[in-house]
């Protein structure tokens, strides 16, 4: 019998690398750590929480990477299905439109195609975590001063990827079979970023009838 959940998460195609963690390292043991909890079905409320002795920096990095490859892949399944004809603007429903900024090429916020927009999201993300400054892998390596800063904007961005594919895309999550692994990310995800308080309540308004029936 297939499982379902191997198209969304041991797809050939995946989007991009992903980013993982060096075997050996703190990082690594807390990694295994959180996949444990998620592995022996814990509460995802619990799931989330800085484990005793830990430093929060730590735990908030691993988190952020694997949800960037999570995210990444759920984006991946349904690529095809983002078009720039079938979603010529990146939004999420009538009420919310986004716009991409950067400081290279769009410095001012610019209207982009979805596919466009979440190409340049997934790369600046991904640029982000693979900066030794920002995310540093060697164990003693203190984090910037900046780096919560870093970390909200990456996962309010990741956040509008969740919006877009529930409220543009879930008829081919649920065609796939994966609604249920789909909507445990987006509980974890919910869950992680409420603990740390690491999105704006603002940024969340888009699916916030969803995870009001969803996140208890």
């Amino acid at each position: 019998m297939s499982n379902p959940l191997k198209q969304v998460f041991n797809k050939d195609k995946t989007f991009r690398p992903k980013r993982k963690f060096e075997p050996g390292t703190q990082r690594f043991e807390l990694h295994k750590r959180a996949q444990a909890s998620l592995n022996a079905g814990l509460d995802l409320k619990l799931a989330v929480q800085l484990p005793s002795g830990e430093e929060q920096n730590d735990w908030v990095a691993v988190h952020v990477v694997d949800f960037f490859n999570r995210i990444n892949l759920i984006y991946g399944t349904i690529s095809d299905y983002c078009t720039e004809q079938s979603c010529p603007i990146m939004s999420g429903g009538p009420k919310y439109e986004y716009r991409w900024q950067d400081e290279h090429k769009y410095r001012k916020p610019t209207a982009l195609s979805a596919p466009k927009y979440l190409n340049l999201l997934m790369d600046w993300i991904e640029v982000q975590i693979n900066n030794e400054d920002i995310f540093p892998t060697n164990v003693g390596t203190p984090f910037p001063k900046n780096f919560l800063q870093v970390v909200k904007k990456i996962l309010s961005r990741l956040f509008r990827v969740f919006v877009h594919v529930y409220i543009h895309h879930f008829d081919r999550i649920t065609h796939m079979g994966s609604e249920a692994h789909v909507n445990t990310c987006y509980k974890h995800f919910y869950y992680f970023v409420k603990e740390f308080n690491l999105i704006d309540t603002k940024e969340l308004e888009p699916l916030k009838e969803m995870t009001s029936r969803m996140c208890h």
